[in-house]
């Protein structure tokens, strides 16, 4: 099988410190994101306000990729999507799978534990607005890429148009090969150093905005979950 070679996400030249080889709670790689976690937690002292680290362990299963923390979830309780309105829906469904112990809450010690699953992000720190730039995204994807070398999954699920993106690039995938859709699902190709072929698979983000829309509903995010699931049984 042809191996893809892939470029070095971390080599941006935005003026930021280089990225740790692994996630690093003091990573300030992206002076803008630096910044601005500096001025949040001088207007929050109480919140985490600093780069979120992932939530769980894959192990060949189930790695879960969004967007970036919350202001007032995860970059206040320092447990991706915990503490916002995306995470009840999330947890839930996870809970739902068999992927959690049970449906999560605000507060990050509450004893959740997943199973064959992590959560984490494209973009490791909260970005002004929710909008990272394409240069963070970019810097921020060598953590990705490290995850995935270590954890291994075969399955990864890209809550929106921007994780979708992030996944590519950590696999080398030109991305107009991949259009995101909803519910779609791609075989990705084998890279050196990262898992062989796993499957990705798409849905809206599970945001406020999204579900109170109804452009995502719970049945809808519950099938791709068991689009999920059904692959996973079926690849063992």
């Amino acid at each position: 099988m042809k191996r893809h070679v892939r470029a070095d996400p971390s080599s941006g030249r935005d003026g930021g410190a280089a990225l740790p080889a692994s996630f690093d709670i003091r990573c300030t790689a992206c002076p803008r994101l630096a910044q601005f976690l500096a001025d949040v937690r001088d207007a929050h002292p109480t919140y985490h306000a600093r780069p979120v680290a992932p939530f769980g362990n894959a192990l060949g299963g189930l790695l879960v990729v969004g967007l970036a923390p919350g202001m007032h979830g995860a970059n206040r309780t320092g447990r991706p999507f915990t503490g916002d309105y995306a995470g009840i829906l999330l947890y839930r469904t996870l809970h739902r799978f068999g992927f959690a112990s049970h449906n999560g809450s605000d507060d990050p010690g509450d004893g959740l534990e997943l199973n064959g699953c992590r959560v984490t992000n494209a973009v490791k720190c909260l970005p002004p607005q929710n909008k990272p730039e394409p240069a963070e995204v970019r810097r921020c994807n060598g953590f990705l890429v490290a995850e995935l070398a270590t954890e291994k999954p075969r399955a990864v699920l890209a809550l929106g148009g921007v994780a979708h993106r992030a996944v590519l690039m950590a696999f080398g995938c030109a991305i107009g090969a991949y259009p995101f859709k909803h519910r779609a699902a791609y075989d990705l190709p084998a890279v050196a150093g990262l898992p062989d072929c796993p499957r990705l698979f798409n849905s809206y983000h599970c945001s406020r905005y999204n579900t109170q829309t109804k452009r995502l509903t719970a049945a809808m995010f519950e099938a791709v979950f068991a689009d999920i699931k059904a692959f996973l049984q079926s690849s063992r």
